[in-house]
């Protein structure tokens, strides 16, 4: 190739990833702002299902969250429950939650952070398309 070309191909590579730039500059202006966290004790509907974080307490590395959730019928209501500490996922450990009925029930979730650094927690509930995230810590 010739060095016109070259250049010529290099300038058009440039104005490439400046229009790259532009576009993805114009998405980070127009996104929608994040909610707020939920606050410990209010109830929120997500989805289908009625979700109350009634405490947050961790002893000896295991995060006790305290909820009532209900508001339908689902085998595992728990199992869309997920928590972030110090910016790392933490799988759920255990539950007392049994089936979910339209009334609701109080029931424990725990999650084991004996490994993890820091003290940061949040917890995050997804059901369908809808999501609800309070800060534990």
């Amino acid at each position: 190739m010739k060095t016109r070309n070259l250049l010529l191909l290099a300038l058009a590579c440039g104005l490439a990833i400046m229009l790259a730039g532009a576009v993805f500059f114009v998405q980070l202006a127009t996104q929608d702002e994040v909610e707020p966290p939920v606050s410990i004790g209010d109830p929120i509907r997500v989805g289908d299902m009625s979700v109350t974080v009634d405490g947050a307490d961790e002893v000896g590395g295991v995060l006790r969250v305290d909820i009532t959730i209900g508001g339908t019928e689902d085998g595992d209501p728990t199992d869309e429950f997920r928590l972030i500490a110090s910016a790392r996922p933490v799988p759920l450990a255990s539950t007392t939650c049994g089936p979910s009925t339209p009334t609701g029930e109080s029931c424990t979730i725990e999650f084991d952070v004996s490994g993890i650094d820091g003290v940061s927690r949040v917890l995050f509930y997804e059901r369908g398309e809808d999501q609800a995230r309070w800060v534990l810590s």
